[in-house]
């Protein structure tokens, strides 16, 4: 666990007010990834066999993220990138194209031909209803950051600390990797501070087009 806690009030400690919507959302979110794995089970089969076949390696990538309160977590994904993508950023810094502690480049060299796939589609994001049925994650909340980015957070950031991380949230559908660093995490302040029930069920209607037209996606 990460020794500093967000510098906000804690969203799951805050107003009694919350209590009735936070049970919805984890209901939500076991129907959700319940219905969603069984939903998606021949996609999760035939991308795992997809990767299998076509390259090396294993088929998840297991990576730790920080998540509810600065608890690191396993997030899992399908592997979209060569075996030893992570041995390879530094080599790659040169090529970032985000702003602040994140590491996002559009044409990623080190991307399969099946990576470069299902990351436009989001599928390599499926096996985070894992995820989000263990109760590691929310269906929506800030995407779950690398520790080593949490690190360098400016205080303001660590709000979005407060809440668990989610699949899709506010940035998602609002054009993803065509967002600078400073206006995600304001996006993210935005969402802490104004959650609701009503307002994930509109961030998850809204992330169905944006997932088909694969809007913002490297």
């Amino acid at each position: 666990m990460l020794q500093e806690r967000p510098d906000a009030l804690d969203f799951f400690d805050a107003a009694s007010r919350h209590l009735p919507q936070l049970a919805l959302k984890r209901g939500l979110d076991i129907l959700g990834s319940v219905i969603g794995l069984a939903l998606f089970s021949p996609i999760l089969l035939i991308t795992a066999v997809a990767i299998k076949l076509s390259t090396p390696g294993q088929v998840l990538f297991n990576q730790a993220r920080v998540g509810l309160n600065g608890k690191v977590f396993i997030c899992y994904k399908f592997r979209s990138m060569v075996v030893g993508a992570e041995e390879m950023k530094a080599s790659l810094a040169h090529l970032n194209e985000m702003e602040g502690p994140v590491f996002k480049i559009r044409n990623d060299p080190r991307m399969t031909r099946i990576g470069r796939f299902i990351r436009k589609t989001s599928i390599d994001e499926l096996p985070q209803l894992f995820n989000v049925l263990l109760g590691q994650m929310s269906l929506v909340g800030p995407r779950p950051p690398l520790p080593s980015e949490v690190c360098s957070y400016k205080n303001s950031h660590r709000i979005r600390l407060s809440v668990k991380p989610g699949l899709t949230c506010i940035w998602q559908v609002s054009g993803r990797n065509n967002v600078d660093f400073d206006q995600w995490m304001e996006m993210d302040r935005e969402y802490v501070q104004n959650w609701s029930f009503w307002l994930d069920i509109k961030i998850l209607l809204s992330t169905i087009p944006v997932v088909l037209l694969r809007k913002g996606a490297c």
